[in-house]
């Protein structure tokens, strides 16, 4: 599978901006029973996304289903080794997408608990940031 990364953009480069305080939205589960919460505030790349959804895909044994709750839609630049200062900006490498202190970064659903709870350790693992599990409490 390709690594995730927009379609068609408006703009090709980006400005860098900050990525500060907690994040106010995308920080419930909205469609899974279990789901894995970020709590820092960093940039994950696509092929980490990618990575971590792997992880998660082969605990499951393909049973259950999850859900992706971040894409990565911000460009970043990166001008080629070796050239002098000037010359513009740097034609965009990878995306990422901006994360927050709370939010949902994976949902999953169809699995027993300690196998989702497995599952969300391995794919934290894949991750710049530090992680918690969160589980659906409806019950």
């Amino acid at each position: 599978m390709p690594i995730l990364q927009p379609k068609r953009m408006k703009y090709r480069k980006m400005f860098k901006g900050r990525n500060r305080g907690k994040a106010t939205r995308g920080n419930t589960l909205a469609f899974g029973e279990y789901g894995l919460q970020s709590l820092e505030n960093e940039r994950v790349t696509g092929r980490q996304i990618e990575a971590a959804r792997r992880a998660i895909t082969g605990q499951t044994s393909r049973g259950g289903k999850v859900w992706i709750r971040i894409f990565p839609q911000v460009p970043v630049t990166k001008k080629a080794l070796g050239l002098k200062m000037g010359g513009g900006k740097g034609s965009p490498e990878y995306y990422v997408a901006k994360v927050k202190d709370g939010t949902m970064l994976f949902e999953l659903s169809g699995v027993p608990e300690a196998t989702a709870r497995e599952a969300m350790r391995l794919a934290s693992h894949k991750l710049p940031v530090k992680t918690r599990f969160v589980k659906r409490e409806d019950a």
